[in-house]
């Protein structure tokens, strides 16, 4: 099978894509992949030993926050679907890639930055859903709060580690 046919569902005038429904196994599947790499951290020696923010909170809460975050998300998301799905699919890549690059591969230079990026497209983001459906940019906003969080979380590491 070549690589085009294999990647069709991702083309624009794919019904998959286009089916306002198909956002719910992506946004899934961004927290599965998310969560694969970051589920450990009571374990992770690498984690547990870098000096973390006062403000760090206990692992469970990130465990209680982020899947309220992804139904939010979703929601907007599928109220918005036509008009932000590309910039909702771009947001979520980086999403996913955030957890990977930190808790993974121990990279969090290279993670803040893509925070930062994932920061960017998200305001770009709720300002586009606020236009088109307030409830849906009203849903989104806690999303971005968190990841301002985040960033801070995460820049504290990086000047203190």
């Amino acid at each position: 099978m070549s690589l085009e046919l294999s990647l069709g569902f991702l083309e624009k005038d794919s019904l998959f894509l286009n089916n306002k429904y198909s956002i719910f196994p992506f946004v899934l599947t961004a927290l599965i992949l998310g969560g694969l790499s970051s589920s450990d951290t009571a374990n992770d020696l690498w984690y547990l030993e870098l000096n973390k923010s006062n403000l760090n909170p206990p692992g469970y809460i990130f465990g209680i926050v982020w899947p309220i975050l992804y139904i939010l998300m979703s929601i907007s998301a599928f109220r918005t679907f036509t008009e932000t799905r590309n910039l909702f699919l771009i947001q979520l890549f980086f999403n996913a890639i955030w957890s990977w690059l930190f808790f993974a591969f121990h990279m969090p230079l290279i993670a803040l930055l893509n925070i930062w990026i994932l920061i960017a497209l998200n305001v770009k983001l709720m300002m586009d859903m606020i236009k088109l459906d307030r409830i849906s940019g009203i849903l989104f906003i806690p999303y971005v709060i968190w990841l301002l969080f985040a960033s801070y979380l995460n820049l504290f590491i990086v000047i203190n580690n």
